[in-house]
C-alpha cells in the first residue's frame, strides 16, 4: 500500500473510533429506516359477507376489524360485481355511472353487448374513478385487478359510423385481471410497488381477491369449502400486513366486498318459460334476476304476462322501479327486469338435476347481500359503524388521499366520523 493511502486509512480509522467512543453519540447505520407517509390500499374480497368474520377462520381480518372500523355495507342495486366495484371507486350508483349490470346493451351501440370481458372505454367513461382523481392531483396510483382499472377512461371517439379508442387516462401502474395469479403473487405485486423509491412509489393502490366469491357460488355461503376460501384470503391479508411492516410502510387499509351471497337450490327456481313464451323475449341475464326485451310485435303480451303478481318474482318496466333502488332510468337498463325472491333464481327452463350453491344480485336490503367493510390504519380509531351504503366509500377514499369533497356524488363520509382521526 502506498504511504499516502496508509495515512488516509489510519485517519479514517481514528475518526470512526472517535465517533464510537464519543459520549452521547450513536453510530449512523447506512441502512437507516426511511420515514414514510401512509399509503392507502383499497382491497376488495369479492362476495365476502360481514358474518364470515364470525366463523372463527379469520384471525387477521378479525383483528383488523377489532382495531379499526367495522360495518355491514349495503351494496348498490343490482348487487352484482361490476356495478358495485365501479360504484365503490366513483361514488355514483349504477344508474348514474352506467355499469347497470354485468351484461347489458346500449341503444347507441346496437348489436353490441357489454360483458365482464369488455374493455371498450365506451362502456366505462361516464364517470371518473378515484385513481384518475388522484392522478390529476399529482398522486401516483397503482391498480391490480380492480374491474375497470385497465380501461383508458375517456378514450373512445365516434368516427363516421365506427367507434375507436383514442388516448384516454389510466393509473400510472395497472395489472389486468388474471385469475391464474395466486393470492400470494397478488400480494407480492402490491409489496413490490410499495418497495419502490419515493419518486415512483404509488400512494393509492387497489387489490382484488375472487376466491371467496367463486367458492360461494359453487358451494354456498355456509359450506366448509367456502370457509376454506375465506381462511385462505385471510392468510393473504396477513402476508400483506407482514410485508408492509417489514418495509416500515404505514398503510390505511380499506377492505370491502362488492356484495354478499345467498344460498340457492334447484328446488327454488322460477321457470321463465312457464310464465312467458321464450320465443316472445330476448333474454340477457338469468339467475337472481332476469333482464329481457320483448321481440318485435310482442311487447304488449310480454308486459301483460310479466308485469303482474308472481310467486317468488317481481317484474318492472324500465323507469318504474321502487325508489329505494335508485335504479332503472338509465338507457342501458333492460326494458323489463324481473327480480327473484332472495335465495330463488329465475331460469329459462327447469334444472336438469339437483344442485345447491350460492348467488347474489338480490334486493340490496336483504341481509344476505350485506358486504364487508373494514377500515384499519393510522387514520382509523376503533368503531362499529351502523349499516351504510357503499357510495360512501368513495368520499372516504378522497379524504384519506387529501383530495377533499367532490360535488355531485351520491355518497358522504359522514358515517365514518366516529372512526376517523382528523
Amino acid at each position: 500500500m502506498h504511504w499516502s493511502s496508509k495515512l488516509v486509512a489510519a485517519a479514517l480509522a481514528a475518526l470512526l473510533q472517535a465517533c464510537v467512543a464519543a459520549p452521547g453519540m450513536q453510530p449512523t447505520s447506512a441502512a437507516s429506516v426511511e420515514t414514510r407517509a401512509p399509503v392507502t390500499i383499497l382491497i376488495s374480497i369479492d362476495g365476502f359477507r360481514p358474518d364470515y368474520l364470525d366463523r372463527g377462520v379469520t384471525p387477521v381480518l378479525s383483528r383488523l376489524a377489532a382495531e379499526g372500523a367495522r360495518g355491514a355495507m349495503r351494496p348498490s342495486f343490482p348487487s352484482k360485481t361490476y356495478p358495485n366495484h365501479w360504484t365503490l371507486v366513483t361514488g355514483l350508483r349504477p344508474d348514474r355511472h352506467g355499469l347497470v349490470a354485468n351484461k347489458m346493451e346500449d341503444p347507441a351501440r346496437p348489436g353490441e353487448t357489454f360483458t365482464m370481458k369488455s374493455d371498450d372505454p365506451f362502456w366505462w367513461s361516464a364517470a371518473a374513478p378515484i385513481w384518475l382523481d388522484a392522478e390529476r392531483a399529482g398522486i401516483r396510483t397503482a391498480t391490480q385487478f380492480w374491474p375497470g382499472s385497465n380501461i383508458a377512461i375517456g378514450g373512445t371517439k365516434k368516427k363516421a359510423d365506427e367507434w375507436e379508442t383514442i388516448g384516454g387516462e389510466r393509473p400510472s401502474d395497472w395489472q389486468q385481471f388474471n385469475q391464474s395469479v395466486s393470492g400470494t403473487q397478488r400480494v407480492a405485486g402490491i409489496l413490490d410497488w410499495v418497495r419502490r423509491p419515493a419518486a415512483i412509489r404509488p400512494r393509492f393502490l387497489t387489490l382484488y381477491f375472487d376466491a371467496v366469491d367463486e367458492a360461494g357460488h359453487d358451494f354456498g355461503p355456509g359450506d366448509a369449502r367456502t370457509l376454506e376460501a375465506v381462511a385462505g384470503v385471510d392468510r393473504h391479508i396477513g402476508e400483506l400486513v407482514a410485508g408492509l411492516a417489514a418495509q416500515h410502510q404505514p398503510a390505511n387499509l380499506v377492505i370491502v366486498a362488492d356484495h354478499g351471497m345467498a344460498p340457492t337450490s334447484s328446488d327454488r327456481v322460477v321457470v321463465l318459460g312457464d310464465v312467458v313464451p321464450l320465443e316472445d323475449v330476448r333474454v340477457l341475464e338469468t339467475g337472481a334476476f332476469v333482464t329481457l326485451a320483448p321481440t318485435p310485435g310482442n311487447a304488449a303480451a310480454v308486459e301483460k304476462a310479466l308485469l303482474t303478481s308472481h310467486p317468488h318474482m317481481q317484474c318492472w318496466r324500465r323507469g318504474a322501479f321502487p325508489a329505494r333502488f335508485h335504479y332503472g332510468t338509465n338507457v342501458r337498463v333492460a326494458p323489463i327486469f324481473c327480480l327473484a325472491e332472495t335465495g330463488w333464481q329465475i331460469e329459462k327452463a327447469a334444472p336438469s338435476e339437483p344442485a345447491t350453491g350460492g348467488n347474489h344480485g338480490y334486493d340490496v336490503y336483504a341481509p344476505e347481500m350485506a358486504a364487508l367493510f373494514i377500515g384499519h390504519g393510522p387514520a382509523f380509531r376503533p368503531a362499529t359503524l351502523p349499516a351504510f351504503d357503499n357510495v360512501d366509500v368513495y368520499p372516504l377514499l378522497r379524504g384519506l388521499l387529501g383530495l377533499g369533497p367532490k360535488a355531485g356524488v351520491d355518497g358522504t363520509d359522514a358515517v365514518f366520523a366516529p372512526t376517523l382521526r382528523r
